[in-house]
């Protein structure tokens, strides 16, 4: 029998549905052998900024998030013996996660049933739903 899921992708916004998301990936890497992956997506830097130095100290505030989000992703991995390599990525979220997974060749997607990104604050039928709808693999929602 092959193994089911070679590659697993989770997207990770640090939220609660996301921990318990990434939690699950982790137990499915750890009891398969996949390969795991996170996600992150940044959303945009405000076009419009008073000052040039607003624009970088909101980038910087964002880096450090990132790595912090990033860093505490791959600890939780590793305390499960599973290397966890982590991806931030510009742009929408649902566009961004789905061409991700197309080039990356995940046979796995999993996601939180809502994050703490604007789209994730209204009722399931947004984000999650769009990417159970359109990603080129298996999406497992997590609750």
């Amino acid at each position: 029998m092959s193994q089911p899921f070679r590659k697993i992708l989770v997207a990770y916004d640090g939220s609660d549905h996301a921990r318990k998301a990434l939690e699950t990936a982790i137990q499915l890497a750890a009891a398969t052998g996949a390969e795991l992956h996170s996600i992150s997506i940044e959303e945009d830097l405000p076009k419009y900024v008073a000052m040039a130095g607003e624009f970088e100290e909101v980038k910087r505030q964002r880096d450090a998030y990132f790595e912090q989000l990033t860093a505490e992703a791959q600890a939780m991995a590793w305390m499960h013996g599973v290397r966890l390599h982590t991806h931030v990525k510009a742009g929408h979220e649902v566009e961004t996660i789905v061409r991700f997974c197309q080039e990356g060749g995940f046979d796995l997607l999993v996601i939180g049933f809502m994050g703490h990104s604007r789209i994730f604050e209204r009722v399931w039928g947004s984000t999650s739903q769009s990417l159970t709808r359109l990603a080129p693999c298996s999406v497992l929602v997590v609750k």
